[in-house]
């Protein structure tokens, strides 16, 4: 499905009207999304779906590659991902057992989107940052200003 400018400016203008309209059926439509969201959004779904996007690789592979994760988060994100359709686990039958993860054509089909949304990222990261700190220092400013404001007694 391609989503264009247009479609995306008529979807909102639905989302809007629904949310005006007192939220009929929303909550039921907007349930399963966000905890696809959820999966998909999370830093460490994005780094192994986008890993896993060159090959089929094993559990400690993995995990020395994708530094900071912890064997316990590795595990609880590739279950997340086998439970949601994106990633098969292979285990083979051999001394140690081999298990090997790779994406299924559903976690194939979502690199694209998220590689979009990386490039975007990257591309404006220095604008983001440069926001950040505008807001910080504005937010710091304010915070002077009223704490050396002097109290009102009434």
């Amino acid at each position: 499905m391609k989503v264009t400018t247009a479609k995306v400016k008529a979807m909102s203008r639905e989302l809007e009207a629904r949310l005006r309209s007192g939220h009929e059926g929303l909550h039921d439509d907007c349930k399963p999304v966000v905890a696809i969201l959820a999966r998909i959004a999370d830093k460490w779904s994005v780094l192994i779906i986008m890993l896993l996007g060159s090959g089929p690789k094993r559990f400690n592979e993995m995990r020395r590659l994708v530094h900071g994760i912890s064997q316990r988060m590795l595990t609880l994100t590739l279950r997340g991902l086998e439970r949601d359709g994106l990633v098969t686990r292979t285990v083979f039958p051999t001394i140690p057992p081999r298990v090997d993860y790779e994406l299924t054509p559903l976690g194939i089909s979502l690199q694209l989107p998220i590689s979009n949304l990386g490039e975007w990222a990257y591309a404006n990261r220095r604008k983001i940052e440069a926001a950040r700190s505008r807001f910080d220092c504005d937010t710091t400013s304010k915070k002077a200003i009223m704490s050396h404001r002097p109290s009102r007694q009434g």
